[in-house]
């Protein structure tokens, strides 16, 4: 009897996909929960950054929501990665 990849057991190695794509998902959510709450708006006053600020806000956006994820996040890529891992088990 043998076993299809498909029905392996996710191993350490299979595991780091799954994991990145978890870390991807909650990056996106959490860059836009702070899109929602207002961070990455272009500042209005004298000083403020125009249309280059505007287009480039996103990018600090993703990068803020990229460094809460690295340091742990609010837990939404852990619970999406046992989810995903125990579906291939």
């Amino acid at each position: 009897m043998t076993i299809s990849p498909a029905a392996a057991p996710v191993s350490m190695h299979g595991a780091a996909p799954l994991r990145q794509a978890a870390q991807e998902l909650e990056t996106v959510f959490l860059a836009q929960m702070l899109s929602a709450a207002g961070f990455g708006k272009a500042r209005s006053g004298m000083f403020g950054g125009g249309a280059g600020e505007a287009q480039f806000a996103s990018f600090l956006v993703a990068e803020q929501a990229r460094a809460m994820v690295a340091s742990g996040g609010i837990g939404l890529a852990e619970t999406m990665f046992h989810a995903l891992k125990e579906r291939q088990t």
